[in-house]
């Protein structure tokens, strides 16, 4: 939260130079730029904003955000998150909202009065997750539209070494924002040694070259993870909502192994929805992922609910139209 704080100045800068040198019809920001958030309220012409990862807003049907809880159950469930959601909310408030209103108010803008205000005042947020894997809720802000993930690999063939491989394919990612998360793919590769199974393990922010890779493995930087979705029997990922998502648009269960960060309230999910498992990274052990593992396959059907509910929000196109409309409702409101 800190280095996005720091950002912000130089995002409102970034952007309002933008829009002088373009002169866009509609601007649509990222929800963790929160200079450019501020520079596009100042524009005064149609935006909207995009949120890829779980949203903090408070509801009366769901958990308090941040420590992955399970939903309520019963008078001591709601009695837990009566107690713990002004202590949550108090960590974000202490975190955003000062960097949020330093930026405002160094572009004139009127101070949030809450953190939580940066999710509520774009025209538009397009969130891209939907139900069952997202909680249902009976109060979102108007201004929230759930569209599912807007999933997307770069154009290209799948890699040749794929048409070797006879046995299923368990897909292992880790976060492309390092974390120090490679003891999960170390720790796949001895659980899934003996096993029927191909292990493709990526590591965005990390060293492959670091790891010697067993006959059933391969172990890349990076690849696409389509053509592989096509393939596997599960995904076992960190719990990053990009590929937690993109495996379950496809209906493959997830082990999802949080680290920290939003991934505990991904993971979470995973479980609540049954489309896969849950591990904490604390009790990460081979013997522990293996048997994960086993209950995970079992899970598809839970994961092909997801996929369902996924297709039914729409998508990109449904996010496109929702934003079009925005743009023509802003112009149609103009004097002539």
């Amino acid at each position: 939260m800190h280095t996005i704080g720091e950002r912000a100045a130089h995002d409102a800068a970034d952007l309002r130079r933008a829009i002088e040198a373009t002169r866009p019809d509609a601007l649509l920001v990222d929800i963790n730029a929160w200079g450019a958030l501020a520079a596009a309220e100042l524009w005064g012409g149609p935006w909207a904003s995009w949120c890829p990862y779980p949203l903090p807003l408070p509801s009366r049907d769901t958990p308090p955000f941040g420590p992955g809880l399970p939903p309520a159950a019963g008078p001591l469930g709601r009695l837990r998150d009566t107690v713990l959601r002004p202590l949550t909310l108090g960590a974000l408030e202490r975190t955003v909202r000062r960097a949020i209103n330093q930026v405002r108010e160094r572009l004139g803008l009127r101070p949030f009065a809450g953190a939580l205000d940066v999710f509520t005042s774009p025209p538009l947020l397009l969130y891209l997750t939907a139900e069952p894997f997202e909680y249902r809720r009976s109060d979102w802000p108007a201004n929230i539209r759930l569209v599912g993930p807007c999933d997307w690999d770069p154009p290209g063939a799948p890699p040749a070494w794929l048409a070797d491989i006879d046995a299923p394919i368990v897909l292992v990612t880790t976060s492309s924002e390092y974390q120090n998360d490679e003891r999960l793919v170390r720790c796949a590769l001895q659980a899934l040694a003996g096993e029927d199974l191909h292990v493709v393990a990526t590591l965005p922010a990390g060293n492959p070259a670091s790891f010697e890779a067993p006959p059933n493995a391969h172990i890349l930087p990076f690849v696409a993870h389509g053509p592989l979705f096509d393939r596997a029997l599960c995904a076992v990922t960190h719990g990053g909502m990009g590929a937690t998502q993109k495996a379950l648009a496809r209906a493959v269960p997830v082990c999802a192994v949080p680290f920290g960060r939003d991934q505990l309230e991904v993971a979470r999910r995973v479980q609540v929805a049954n489309a896969g498992s849950r591990l904490p990274a604390k009790r990460l052990r081979p013997d522990r992922l293996r048997a994960k593992v086993r209950d995970t396959i079992s899970c598809r059907p839970g994961a092909s609910r997801v996929a369902e509910g996924f297709r039914a929000a729409g998508g990109a196109p449904i996010a496109a139209d929702a934003f079009e409309a925005l743009v023509t409702t802003h112009h149609q409101g103009l004097p002539d």
